[in-house]
C-alpha cells in the first residue's frame, strides 16, 4: 500500500520571521542579568522604582601629554591607582565616553560639595585634556557645552551644580585651575556664577558661612579661597580680599540664604 503524500508542514515567512525575533529575544534575556534579590527578604515587587540619578557634574584636567595617554591613564591607572572617568574631551573637541552615566567612575576622590561626602556616588565626571598650564580650546569648550546641555537634560542635574575637581577639594586637587573659563559656561547657564552688580556686604556678613553654603568645605579654610579665587576670579591667592566678599555677598543672595 503506497504511503500517502506527506503535507507541506512550512510555515508562512512573516510567522517564521516572527518565531526568529522571539527566540532571539529569549536568548537576550537569557544573557541579561537577573535583578539582584536579597535571600533572607521575601521579593515583592513594585513598580514604583526609578535607576540612581546623578546630581552633580564635576569637570577636571587631565594633566596628561594627549588625549591619547589620557584614554590609557583612565583605563588603567595613574600613580595612586585604578581611576577612570565617564567622558574626555580632546582639544580637538571630540567627545569619548569611557563609563555609563548610570555607573559610578573612579574621578573624584576624597572630598565632598555641600553635603554631598561620596561624590563618585553622585556625580558624572568630565576630563578635558589640558595640562593645567595652557588655555582650553574654543572647540573643546564648545564641545563641554553640547555635553553639559545634553546631561542636565538627560538626567535633569540642575544646570548650577557643574563645579570644579578642586571645589570639592580644595588643596588636595587643583584642577580645573584657573585658565578654565568659567564665566562662559555661566553665560550658557552652568555653573554657579555671580548675576548682576556686586554689593558691599553688611558689616555682620560671613565669608565663611557663605563658602560652605556654596559647597565648599571648609577643614582648610586656606585652600578653600585658594580654589574659590581659581573659580570665580581666575587667579591664585590664598587670602579674602573685598572683592571676594562682594562676590560671596551676591552668591549667597542668589542662593536664598540673604533677604533682597
Amino acid at each position: 500500500m503506497p504511503f500517502p503524500r506527506l503535507r507541506r508542514a512550512l510555515l508562512p515567512l512573516p510567522l517564521l520571521a516572527l518565531l526568529a525575533l522571539l527566540a532571539l529575544l529569549a536568548l537576550l534575556a537569557g544573557c541579561a542579568p537577573a535583578p539582584v534579590h536579597n535571600p533572607i527578604a521575601q521579593w515583592v515587587p513594585s513598580p514604583n522604582f526609578d535607576q540612581r540619578r546623578p546630581v552633580l557634574i564635576v569637570l577636571h584636567f587631565t594633566d596628561d601629554d594627549s588625549a591619547a595617554a589620557a584614554l590609557h591613564t583612565l583605563r588603567t591607572a595613574n600613580s595612586g591607582g585604578p581611576v577612570s572617568s565617564h567622558y574626555l574631551i580632546g582639544n580637538d573637541g571630540r567627545i569619548y565616553q569611557l563609563v555609563d552615566d548610570s555607573q559610578r567612575a573612579w574621578h573624584a576622590g576624597v572630598g565632598r560639595w555641600g553635603t554631598i561626602t561620596d561624590v563618585n556616588s553622585a556625580s558624572i565626571g568630565i576630563e578635558l585634556d589640558n595640562n593645567g598650564d595652557s588655555p582650553f580650546t574654543q572647540v573643546q569648550i564648545d564641545s563641554l557645552l553640547r555635553l553639559l546641555a545634553d546631561l542636565t537634560d538627560r538626567w535633569r542635574i540642575p544646570r548650577t551644580q557643574v563645579i570644579g575637581h578642586e571645589d570639592m577639594a580644595p588643596g588636595r586637587k587643583d584642577d580645573p585651575g584657573p585658565h578654565f573659563p568659567w564665566q562662559q559656561l555661566a553665560q550658557a547657564g552652568f555653573g554657579l556664577w555671580p548675576r548682576g552688580p556686586l554689593l558691599d556686604p553688611p558689616p555682620d556678613f560671613d565669608p565663611w558661612a557663605a563658602l560652605g553654603l556654596i559647597g565648599y568645605p571648609l577643614d582648610n579654610r586656606t585652600a578653600a579661597v585658594k580654589s574659590f579665587h581659581h573659580h570665580f576670579r581666575g587667579m591664585d591667592g590664598d587670602t579674602l580680599d573685598g572683592q571676594d566678599l562682594r562676590i560671596l555677598y551676591t552668591l549667597s543672595r542668589q542662593l536664598g540664604a540673604v533677604a533682597y
